[in-house]
């Protein structure tokens, strides 16, 4: 049986509506990602419990600060056992390879997010990023590259220019999944989960659709029928 390729995101706000969302799902069809709020209120414990409990889980914090803050918080990040975490591509190249050397490669997987699914060309402009949103995200998934990081967060709308342009083994981890009923939410950037797998993503991270079902091991176990595992 090949890796699972749906990423669940916990985006709870306490270590046992987690906790009781995992014991609903299944290591072998998913993995698990835990972001800055849950983090915030359970901590390192938490990840290292749903380790215990077999899933492999995504630290989803974005480290984004000088690169020897970032190094030591990518150290961290290995040693409390997580399978992939990642940093802000923005951050530039001298933080991104302090985060590179940081993280052996096999140790866990390194990626870097290129532009946040929430926003689009008026945000770009109000923060004074020059070019589209697929431009930038473009050009920062080559840096992360050049860089040796293992993978890149992007949209599935961009999945599809950024497999054709960099090498095959580099992950791109689509966040902003919805299923045909689902709103659109905060998010701007988004897409279906077969639409996300043609252009070329590897890892699709889910929340709502999965996590506020009644039953969410049956949405992953539909999921994963409509997903090459």
């Amino acid at each position: 049986m090949k890796e699972p390729r749906i990423i669940v995101a916990l985006d709870f706000s306490s270590a046992e509506q987690a906790l009781n969302l995992a014991a609903q799902l299944d290591p072998k069809l998913c993995r698990l990602k835990v972001g800055k709020e849950l983090f915030t209120v359970a901590g390192p414990n938490l990840v290292k419990q749903l380790a215990r409990e077999g899933f492999d889980v995504f630290l989803d914090l974005k480290f984004h600060d000088i690169p020897s803050t970032v190094s030591k918080a990518c150290k961290a990040a290995v040693d409390i056992g997580v399978w992939m975490m990642n940093v802000h591509a923005l951050g530039g190249k001298k933080m991104l390879f302090a985060a590179r050397e940081a993280v052996p490669p096999g140790t866990a997987k390194l990626i870097a997010v290129t532009l946040l699914t929430s926003m689009n060309q008026d945000d770009l402009n109000d923060v004074g990023l020059q070019g589209d949103p697929k431009q930038i995200v473009m050009r920062l998934a080559d840096l992360t590259q050049n860089c040796g990081l293992d993978g890149v967060v992007c949209s599935a709308l961009e999945a599809g220019s950024l497999r054709q342009k960099l090498n095959p083994g580099f992950n791109l981890v689509t966040p902003g999944i919805r299923l045909e009923e689902n709103s659109l939410d905060d998010q701007k950037r988004v897409s279906s989960p077969s639409t996300a797998i043609k252009n070329g993503a590897d890892y699709l991270v889910i929340g709502r659709p999965i996590t506020q079902a009644q039953y969410p091991l049956q949405v992953v176990q539909q999921l994963n029928q409509l997903i090459p595992m």
